[in-house]
Parts: C-alpha cells; structure tokens; sequence
C-alpha cells in the first residue's frame, strides 16, 4: 500500500511540475513574442499622447537579474527617459506635436518642472501642444499650462487657489492609547517629530512651511504667467478669488482657452495634422516612444561616458532599489563609476526626503573617496533634504530647480513606549541584568534619564558631523551652517541664495557642468545603479501583493492606508534618522 502511495505521490508530483513548465514557457514565448510585435514603428504624420499617469519615478531602476526585468513593474520608463524622448521628438520629422489628454500624473513639482522645461523647448521647433482635461487639478494644471491650447471639458472642474499642507498631530491619541514616541532632536525646526510632541503646530515649524509654500508658489505662477501670457499679480488674484472655479470663469479669466468635449478636441488634432474626420490620426504613446528613443545616444557617440546615479526615496540602508536608497547599491555604482576609464564624470541625481543617518555617512564616503579621482555633480529632484542634502554637501557643483525641498540639516531618534498601555492591559516587566547600563532600552519600560542623555549626546555627535559635514563641502563656517541649519527646509530659490546650491537648473544643466568639469564635448551617459535582485526576492511577492495593497486601500480607504503606511514607516527606521522634518502632500 505505501509503494503505491509514492508512486501515486511520484505521478502527481509530476503532473503538477509538466503543468507548471508548460504555463512557464507559455508566459515566456507571449513575454518574447509580444516584445518582438510591440516594436515601436513610429508612423509619419504622428503626435505623442502624453501620458504620465504611471510615471513617478526619475528612473525606472535595472537589475543585476534579467529576469528581474523582464518580470519587473517598474520595468518601463522614468522622469528622464520621458524628458530624453521629448528632446528627441523636437527634431523627430515623424513628430508633429504632443497631445496631454486626462493627464492625471503623480509627479512632484520638481520633476513637473523639469518635463515642462522640455515641453516648451520642444514647442520652440514649430510643433504644437495641445491639451484637454475633464478636470484640472492645479498640479496638472501647472504641467498643461504650457500647451498651445488648452480644452476643458464643459461640464468639468477647475482647481486654481493656490498652494496648502496639512499636518497631523498625534499626542492626545498617544495620550489616549499609552502609545508614547520617545523624542530626541536636535534643530528647533526639526518638526518629523513635533507631531507627537503637541497638538498643534510650532511658529517655527509654520515660518518654514509658510516661506517654502510661498517659494514653491511663485515659482508657479511665474511659468504659468509666461506661458499664458497672464500678469502675476493677476493669477494670484484669481487664486485668491476661486476666480477659475467653473469652466466658464475658467475661460473669463484666460487659464483655457477653449471649452469643449474630447472628440471636438481630437477633431482640431486631426485638422492640425491634416486628417480627415471620419479617419484616425496615427499616435504614439510617451512611454513607447521613450523605449524607442532610449538606444541613441543623445550626446555623442564616443567612448567617453558620463555616469547618472540616481538615488531616489528614503534613505534606509541595505542593498536599495527603485523606491528606496540603500548603501549596497551605491556604493558599487560610485565604485565601478570611478573604476571604469571611460567614465569621466558623474552626476547624482538626488530625490529624497533623507533617512538614516548611517547610511548618509557611508554615501557621503564614498562620495568623498570618489570626487578624488572624477568630478561628481549633484542635480536635485523633488527632494534632497537631511539626509539627501548630507549625500549632496561635498559634490564639486550642486543643481537644483528652484521648486526642490531641500536642506534640513538636523537630527533625530525615535523610541516607541508602550508603557502606558501595558499599564492599562495588566503587563508588567522586570529586568535581571550585571551591570548599570547592560539591560537593552524597552518600549515596555519608561525611559530613563541616561537612557535619554545618551541618546541626546548620539543625536548631538551626528548633527555636528553633519554641520561639519556641509561647511567643508560648501566652504562655510560652522556657525554659518548651524545658523541655517536646525532642520529647516528651503526651496532651491530659497537656497542658492544662502549658499547650499550653486545654481539652478535640471539633469542637462548638470550634464553640461560635469562635462565642462571633465572636459568633455562629446559623450554617452550611462545609468546606476544597477539593483542586485534575484528572481525569486520578486517571486516572493508577484502576483499577490498588489493585489493584497489593492484590497487594503479598497478596505481602509486611500486616506487610512496612508496613515498605516507613515506608522509602519515610522517603526520601521532604526537608528538616528536625518530624515526631512515632516511628511508633506502639496495641495
């Protein structure tokens, strides 16, 4: 009976592995043969559909596995490759024009800033933007601003009232729940923390958010002033007024030009391009025509290279990714970076809000070590604030755009206590231990007066690194950066006039920097870093998790799974973060 049992167990067990390799192999030929027919063909007589909805990353990240890729979400493209493919369709003769139709885009103001940038210099070639929307909000508003002509749906909705954030604040729910932060800072504008420490928001902390809304927002406004030919003081009349509210006072006020439905849109597409009504114009989508462009070398085609690194999300250690920045994945970029020959130059792009102070430092190193030997330059993205700023502070030359957050030069620990609520639920702890100081810090014990000095002094000792830090890269006093440091952000406007950038511009302005630096005229770039994931660190989470995120938003409501997700960022940061000081949704 068991000699059947196994065979039984023998024949199933291979039935289960055949029909497992034959869907494998099926999903690698549709994988293979679909590549091979989506070749992009791009048809005469074409216009860009320009559609950011699922871009948010700088870039798109490659992997040490190629199956990794292939299987990969962010396997598209990033900021950078639609920015190189825009660059390329202005002498594209194919090209005649970009159509931004429902744009609904997650991108942050820095890296609209730098699409609009190349949206206008395309217009330069003679080739037109058009744009339409069911609704505007006033971030893809700012995006839209530079099209030709602009359509609003008549029924739709138009966002216009300038630039808000809104802070939460958690000590009565600590109060309530015995769920205590333990705090320790250094820098009175430090605020990641002021949200457990009060219920209401500091004056420093709403000096800083007042003048960075402020600088973001006249930033904004200027561009839209010059695209739409519309006085500043005017715009900000009509935001203070709600005077673009309706589709029609949208119209009144010159922020649209035209109201109308889609297929009226299209319909003018198709006389710009000389097509008949009653047959489709040929198109592109951004996304493929950036695949297409990305294997030509837009600078030359040399073997002299500039290397783009790109370190983007909070900074937590480890090996990195697209979403995150670990130690592993940028050193060996830096490394083999320095190490080719025929690379030059580097550039760090930087888009982060900070993170561990560890891994700052040994970035920061690397960095140093690197600059010995090759020129490296920074150009700055939506963020590179704290610990983002303390990877940028020693660069020979640093880029921002004037909408970047940037600076927060300050320092903080975090220590969860539950000793509230264990006293409310019966839970009590005793500690056997040989010495004073042996016995571990407990989130079921107060903390103590050494604990806390201890852990003051470690904030202390990193926030002086860090000082030291920036005043060396920048050629500044100590007092001077203490003075502007505290943990305070600023625009990039803001700090090239205090000294923590040097000019403003995007990733060309700082390619150009680091070629003159290395005396280049014509190169190639190459980007890093590349991530090394197996397939099954994917496997491990495909295709469910999506799924599992999905269900929880649909569960919760988008609302409450972001504030799940900031709790369990927050739990999940060890160590002595330098991490910018609050978490901020622009609206």
């Amino acid at each position: 009976m068991k000699f059947l049992s196994n065979v039984l167990a023998t024949i199933v067990g291979l039935f289960i592995f055949c029909v497992l390799s034959f869907f494998f192999v099926l999903i690698i030929g549709i994988i293979v043969g679909s590549s091979s027919a989506d070749e992009v063909r791009v048809k005469d007589n074409s216009v860009i559909n320009l559609d950011l909805s699922t871009i948010s990353h700088d870039y798109a990240g490659k992997f040490s596995d190629p199956w990794v890729t292939m299987f990969s979400e962010n396997a598209s493209v990033g900021v950078t490759d639609v920015i190189k493919a825009i660059t390329e369709a202005k002498t594209d003769d194919k090209i005649k024009g970009i159509s931004i139709l429902n744009n609904n885009g997650a991108l942050g103001m820095a890296q609209i800033k730098a699409v609009r940038d190349a949206l206008n210099d395309f217009k330069k070639s003679g080739k037109f933007i058009v744009s339409y929307a069911d609704a505007y909000s006033q971030r893809d508003y700012y995006l839209n601003s530079v099209a030709d002509t602009l359509y609003l749906n008549p029924t739709g909705d138009m966002e216009f009232k300038g630039l808000s954030t809104e802070l939460m604040f958690f000590k009565d729910f600590q109060d309530k729940t015995g769920i205590k932060m333990e705090v320790i800072r250094h820098g009175k504008y430090k605020s990641a923390v002021e949200p457990f420490l009060d219920n209401k928001m500091s004056d420093a902390n709403r000096e800083q958010l007042t003048a960075l809304l402020n600088s973001l927002w006249n930033g904004v406004v200027n561009d839209i002033s010059k695209s739409r030919n519309i006085p500043v003081d005017r715009l900000n009349a009509i935001a203070d007024g709600l005077l673009a509210r309706t589709p029609e006072m949208a119209k009144t006020s010159g922020l649209i030009d035209k109201l109308g439905y889609q297929d009226q849109y299209e319909a003018g597409i198709r006389k710009a391009l000389k097509v008949k009504k009653d047959k489709d114009y040929n198109s592109v989508d951004i996304a493929d025509y950036a695949k297409k462009t990305n294997t030509i070398a837009a600078f030359g085609d040399g073997s002299d290279k500039i290397a783009i690194i790109y370190a983007q999300g909070e900074i937590k250690g480890g090996e990195g990714d697209v979403d995150y920045i670990g130690e592993g994945s940028m050193r060996r970029a830096l490394q083999k970076a320095r190490e080719d020959k025929n690379i030059k130059a580097i550039v760090l792009r930087i888009d982060s809000p900070g993170g561990s102070a560890m891994t700052s430092e040994l970035i920061w190193r690397e960095i140093e070590i690197t600059k010995k030997t090759k020129p490296v330059v920074v150009s700055m993205g939506n963020y590179a604030a704290s610990g983002g700023y303390y990877i940028a502070c020693n660069a020979n030359e640093i880029f921002a755009e004037e909408s970047t957050i940037t600076g927060s030069i300050g320092v903080f620990g975090m220590l969860p206590n539950f000793t509230g609520l264990a006293g409310k639920v019966g839970i009590n702890t005793e500690v056997v231990s040989t010495h004073k100081n042996s016995a571990e810090y407990s989130p079921f014990r107060p903390l103590s007066d050494d604990m806390r000095a201890q852990t003051l002094e470690g904030v202390e000792r990193i926030y002086n690194t860090f000082v030291t830090r920036v005043a060396t890269g920048r050629k500044m006093s100590f007092a001077q950066v203490d003075a502007i440091g505290q943990g305070r952000v600023w625009s990039g406007a803001e700090a090239i006039k205090i000294g923590l950038v040097d000019k403003i511009g995007g990733m060309d302005d700082a390619l150009k920097a680091a070629a003159k630096l290395a005396k280049l005229k014509n190169y190639r770039t190459e980007n890093f870093p590349e991530y090394d994931k197996k397939l099954g660190d994917l496997l491990s989470g495909f295709p469910f998790a999506k799924t599992k995120e999905s269900l929880i938003k649909e569960e919760l409501g988008v609302e409450n799974y972001e504030l799940l997700q900031q709790v369990k960022q927050a739990n999940s940061r060890k160590g002595i973060q330098a991490l910018m000081p609050f978490e901020m949704e622009i609206h």
